[in-house]
């Protein structure tokens, strides 16, 4: 059983106004909604290749991170980061978009490929191991969803809003789990999640 607390949480995406509201941002999204309940707020940080945040938690420090480095080059970020301050990989949870689940649907997972995703590709090379915790945010695929966009051009597009508003319902039932995922209480958060995830269409 998954106990080892985390101690970085970097979520994924691409800096600039003009992707703020894309697919690809989940990450992002998440990382600011963590911070603003940790009480704590997002400072660019030239050293770390991205926006830092620090928090206490369980009389533990923190970080949350926002790499400013684009997507595919996120590892660069995350492993300045864990080796400034000495950080096991174990330590480190990565929040990214997911292809293949659907919106709404969330999975929690430590190690692993990267199955294509860049963000993924780059933090493993760089950290030199597949074994941090990935939570994967579900925002579907354009072939399931029936669109003729190509992936590439669908993860740097807003969802539609009947996405948003499932993925905003997935974003919150993560919040539930904040304090179990901090805490290293994998199995229990992965439980509460998969309990509460709506029914999807086959």
């Amino acid at each position: 059983m998954d106990t080892t607390p985390i101690t970085l949480i970097a979520g994924l995406g691409n800096p600039g106004g003009e992707y703020e509201r894309t697919r690809h941002n989940v990450g992002f999204w998440l990382a600011d909604r963590w911070a603003n309940a940790l009480n704590t707020r997002f400072t660019p940080d030239k050293s770390f290749f991205g926006d830092l945040a620090k928090a206490r938690f369980g009389g533990r420090q923190l970080w949350l991170l926002k790499p400013s480095t684009y997507m595919n080059r996120s590892g660069q970020a995350v492993a300045a980061l864990a080796r400034f301050y000495k950080i096991p990989v174990e330590e480190v949870l990565v929040v990214h978009d997911e292809l293949d689940l659907l919106a709404g649907q969330v999975r929690c997972k430590r190690g692993g490929g990267h199955a294509g995703h860049n963000g993924l590709r780059d933090i493993q090379a760089c950290l030199g191991s597949p074994d941090f915790l990935r939570l994967r945010v579900g925002i579907g695929h354009p072939r399931r969803l029936g669109l003729q966009q190509g992936v590439a051009d669908f993860v740097l597009h807003p969802p539609r809003q009947e996405e948003q508003l499932v993925i905003d319902k997935s974003l919150d039932r993560i919040d539930a789990v904040m304090t179990l995922l901090l805490d290293g209480q994998i199995s229990k958060a992965v439980t509460q999640l998969h309990r509460d995830e709506p029914p999807t269409d086959p």
